[in-house]
């Protein structure tokens, strides 16, 4: 995932958690809005329980002086609390708002039979004063109190007036009383009622707001943690692989080719690490390549300069040799059988010498000159099967089992058939001296598309590794009688052809050279 994409979905998770958060807390307004709407209702409706029960009090308190008007508030807060519970805004929660509703109503039918009670308890003051002259000082005080304490009036009454217990003053008393502790208990549950309901509504009100609370104490650090959190993690891994890269940039300046490890991450930094691992290994390549032309270059020098100097030795060896090897022979010849043994043996080796040191001059000067190649389409085959058959003529090569692997129709090149021939008679020399006798000579030829690649195998004695990286050197051999110049004109006419050669070789289990030529003159196939 690239950095802007990581950007973007951090950004995106830390918005998600904030838009969360706000759809969350805009629910939650909306409850609290609604739970204090409720807590409004059930505190109205328990202050208007409060005022009831105050207004009841004062009516049984004040009694006839102030009864219309406590009368009428108690009927105002009655209807009132009638009509909230009515209108079905309050929630019922508690369970007991049908049973306030009941209350309500038993209150009202009550208070109303206590008025009937109380006017009906007042005229039958009014008659019973002409019966009772002597006691008419106490019905002031019997009228202003009996309301409030209507249980000690009628007890008054009994024992002072010696009423009987069946006088309808005496029984409106006692009725009184007992329809007044049954308002007083209806209106105590109704005050009861109410205070739940607030209790209840507040619990839920305070509950919505702590939701609220806790939800911002949860999602708004859960916001900066993850938000904050995401943004170092990147960061802190973008600036710890680009200075891997910072501190490998300085080893490749000073030729160090090392490698980042690649990380399975494919943000920018990872493909710029990628790339540069490219760009190193390109490098090396380039650095490889440029060792080796610096190599080919310092090689062509080399053997220049030798070519320069074997052309000028050969040349002023040439002629002296020349007479050596002819005045022996004339002495030879004129000795005929008159000479001593020791004569004729010392002529035979001057002779053996001069054919041996003539054979040096020759390659000396077949390595001097270096003649280009004089290109034509040839049969590799060909070649191929007669180097071998001139290396047969003058080396003993009836242990060797050659084998070709060619396509039996011929496997045509553009090359100089001479040259050719000359290498693969070095290579056959070499590769006959390595097996001393008995052994397998392999020759494999592969033609592809644009190449031809020649592989020529010995199990012969190998060369060690040391040797192997000079054997194309001129005047490096590993021949006692060898002068060093075979393989190194083998590498110049390879080169005159485009070509490329190779050697490998183990100690005890052969060497394999291996030849690529072009497969096709340029701008033409073969």
């Amino acid at each position: 995932m690239s950095l802007k994409k990581k950007i973007a979905v951090s950004f995106l998770i830390s918005a998600c958690i904030i838009a969360v958060l706000a759809a969350f807390e805009y629910i939650n307004f909306i409850e609290i809005k609604k739970e204090i709407r409720q807590l409004e209702l059930t505190d109205t409706i328990r202050s208007k329980s409060l005022q009831l029960r105050r207004h009841e009090k004062n009516f049984f308190l004040y009694g006839s002086s102030r009864a219309n008007e406590e009368s009428a508030a108690i009927y105002k807060y009655l209807r009132e609390l009638d009509s909230i519970l009515s209108e079905r805004q309050v929630i019922d929660r508690t369970g007991n708002l049908n049973a306030m509703k009941m209350r309500i109503k038993d209150y009202g039918q009550r208070f109303s039979k206590i008025e009937a009670s109380m006017k009906e308890i007042s005229e039958e003051f009014e008659r019973t004063k002409t019966s009772y002259v002597k006691y008419q000082k106490f019905f002031p005080l019997l009228e202003l109190t009996f309301l409030e304490r209507p249980l000690h009036a009628a007890e008054f009454l009994e024992n002072e007036f010696s009423l009987p217990a069946g006088h309808r003053l005496i029984a409106g008393l006692r009725g009184l009383y007992s329809d007044i502790q049954i308002l007083r208990k209806n209106g105590e549950d109704i005050l009861t009622i109410s205070k739940d309901l607030d209790k209840t509504a507040r619990d839920n009100a305070e509950g919505v707001i702590r939701k609220s609370q806790i939800a911002i104490l949860i999602f708004f650090p859960l916001f900066l943690i993850v938000g904050i959190g995401m943004l170092f993690v990147i960061s802190n891994n973008v600036v710890n692989r680009l200075k891997l890269l910072i501190d490998l940039v300085g080893k490749t300046g000073k030729g160090d080719y090392s490698h980042i490890p690649v990380s399975s991450q494919k943000d920018e930094v990872g493909v710029l690490i990628r790339e540069f691992n490219d760009m190193e290994n390109q490098l090396s390549q380039r650095e490889d390549e440029l060792d080796k032309k610096n190599k080919e270059l310092l090689r062509s020098k080399k053997l220049a300069a030798i070519g320069t100097l074997a052309s000028g030795v050969a040349h002023e060896l040439n002629n002296p040799l020349n007479n050596i090897y002819i005045s022996a022979q004339v002495l030879e010849r004129e000795a005929k059988d008159e000479c001593s043994p020791i004569i004729k043996e010392t002529l035979n080796d001057i002779i053996g010498q001069s054919i041996r040191v003539k054979r040096i001059v020759g390659d000396l000067l077949e390595f001097a000159r270096g003649k280009e190649p004089v290109m034509r389409e040839v049969n590799l085959n060909e070649i191929i099967m007669g180097s071998y058959k001139l290396v047969s003529a003058a080396t003993n090569t009836e242990g060797i089992n050659l084998e070709i692997d060619a396509n039996p129709d011929g496997v045509m090149i553009y090359a100089d058939p001479e040259q050719m021939e000359r290498v693969f008679i070095n290579l056959f020399s070499n590769a006959v001296d390595a097996i001393s006798g008995k052994g397998n000579l392999d020759v494999k030829v592969l033609k592809e598309l644009d190449s031809v690649t020649i592989k020529v195998s010995d199990t012969g004695k190998g060369m060690p590794a040391d040797a192997v990286e000079k054997i194309f050197e001129p005047f490096y051999t590993t021949k006692d009688k060898g002068t060093g110049l075979g393989l190194a004109i083998v590498f110049n006419i390879i080169k005159k052809h485009n070509g490329e050669i190779r050697v490998e070789s183990e100690e005890g289990r052969g060497t394999t050279f291996t030849i690529t030529l072009p497969a096709r003159k340029e701008g033409n196939d073969i």
